[in-house]
């Protein structure tokens, strides 16, 4: 085993899961002021234990490390508890901590992070010293996730990741009429059978997932600065749609905003692993 200390984050989502570690001697602030980590990001594997073998795995095969070099890995994500369980972390937290120390520990000046994962929709607010003030989830419903928008491209014929781009490229937009993905996704077929432009429906799909976080951004109440993280966050049109409707630049984060909560998790494994 190294003598240097590894401080790991890995989290397991529904459509992707991340694993970042951070060394000792480097202080995990902006990456453009020397913040050293190694990232790795895959699509989910079929339970969530696998996800976190593999994507941990291969980030320490990688670097040609073991497990047993990792000094102290906290899990986030929805399949966070069974991956402490099985050992793999020794602890967990929830997203909301993670991403808000994430983007916290990356942008100190941020107060309001959006964070639109495969299956659910979080606006955290944090105060000026990073602690949590507030957060509001969205219900059941997929229609202001990534799920949502990863339908809405295949529906269109698409790749998830083409669906941004398109969306930025309408001349007009197909506003949609209704709220839930079962129903909309029906709605954009009927469009499609009728020929209409497939930009102009790929602009109406961000807006309706614009509008659904505008929503929860309402119930806790927007302070600047903001960020957004997760997924979605790197879907340009729903970024573009959120800061005009908010009204504001948001913090464009110096890393993948995808690696935020496997990142905020690696953060608080390290002031953990420190005090230990």
């Amino acid at each position: 085993m190294s003598d240097t200390r590894r401080f790991a984050g890995i989290d397991v989502g529904s459509l992707t899961a991340q694993a970042v570690l951070i060394e000792d001697g480097h202080t995990p602030m902006l990456k453009a002021i020397g913040v050293k980590f190694d990232a790795r990001s895959i699509r989910v594997k079929s339970n969530p234990l696998d996800s976190a073998r593999t994507v941990m795995g291969e980030l320490l095969d990688e670097r040609k490390l073991g497990w047993g070099d990792i000094t102290y890995c906290v899990s986030t994500g929805y399949g966070r508890d069974r991956v402490e369980a099985e050992g793999l972390a020794q602890q967990n937290m929830s997203e909301i901590s993670c991403h808000g120390v994430g983007a916290f520990s990356l942008a100190p000046q941020v107060r309001t992070i959006i964070d639109i994962g495969g299956q659910d929709a979080k606006v955290i607010r944090v105060d000026e010293n990073g602690d949590l003030v507030n957060f509001v989830m969205n219900d059941k419903c997929a229609a202001g996730t990534g799920r949502f928008l990863e339908v809405m491209s295949r529906t269109l014929g698409i790749s998830f990741e083409d669906l941004g781009p398109l969306a930025i490229e309408a001349h007009s937009r197909i506003e949609l009429s209704s709220r839930c993905s079962i129903f909309a996704e029906t709605e954009v077929l009927h469009y499609i059978q009728k020929g209409v432009n497939r930009a102009d429906l790929a602009s109406g799909i961000t807006k309706s997932m614009a509008d659904r976080v505008m929503a929860l951004v309402r119930r806790v109440g927007m302070e600047k600065e903001v960020m957004m993280t997760g997924g979605v966050a790197k879907n340009v049109a729903v970024r573009s749609e959120l800061e005009k409707m908010l009204n504001v630049r948001m913090i464009a984060p110096h890393i993948d905003p995808q690696l935020i909560g496997a990142y905020g998790a690696a953060v608080l494994a390290r002031r953990t692993g420190e005090a230990s």
